[in-house]
């Protein structure tokens, strides 16, 4: 467990992380939680007296990262940007994603879709796999596994099936 402090930030125009709130993990203290990574992995530990598991270290670029905070974590904290807090984080090596058998049977239908989709980060996956997970009826979990297989097959990441699709529903 690597211990440390920190404020929370908050970024005012960053792209698609514009208004993010977040901690800064510098290189030196990622190496020690996890060395020689630079992609992004998954933490476990707390924050002050929270505890957290499965949280994303995003990458920012030589070595750095940010572990962003939800208004969700913000609120059980107590806290907003500009505030300190003390955390206490390892790599979370028991974060498993689970597949849903649907997806799984319908990327095995096509020869190197299940995996392509198994080639991104297991956070990545997870994105596809949640937006999957979270349809209110079986005709939009259809539709969903439709645009995932579409997806893959044009090697897309989740961001831009989903920017394509909203292109070709307008």
């Amino acid at each position: 467990m690597v211990n440390f402090n920190a404020e929370i930030e908050r970024f005012d125009s960053n792209g698609e992380k514009t208004g993010w709130s977040y901690v800064f993990v510098p290189d030196a203290i990622a190496q020690q939680i996890k060395a020689d990574d630079k992609r992004g992995f998954r933490v476990r530990g707390h924050i002050d007296n929270l505890q957290i598991s499965g949280k994303s270290l995003l990458p920012m670029g030589g070595g750095d990262f940010i572990l962003p905070l939800d208004g969700k974590i913000r609120k059980q904290l107590r806290k907003e940007a500009g505030s300190p807090v003390s955390l206490s984080l390892e790599h979370d090596v028991d974060f498993k994603i689970e597949m849903p058998e649907d997806l799984e049977v319908c990327l095995a239908q096509e020869d190197g879709l299940l995996e392509h989709f198994l080639s991104y980060t297991k956070s990545h996956q997870n994105y596809f796999i949640v937006w999957l997970n979270t349809a209110k009826t079986e005709v939009t979990r259809t539709k969903r596994l439709i645009m995932i297989v579409d997806a893959m097959a044009k090697k897309q990441d989740f961001g831009l099936m989903i920017r394509s699709n909203k292109k070709s529903n307008q």
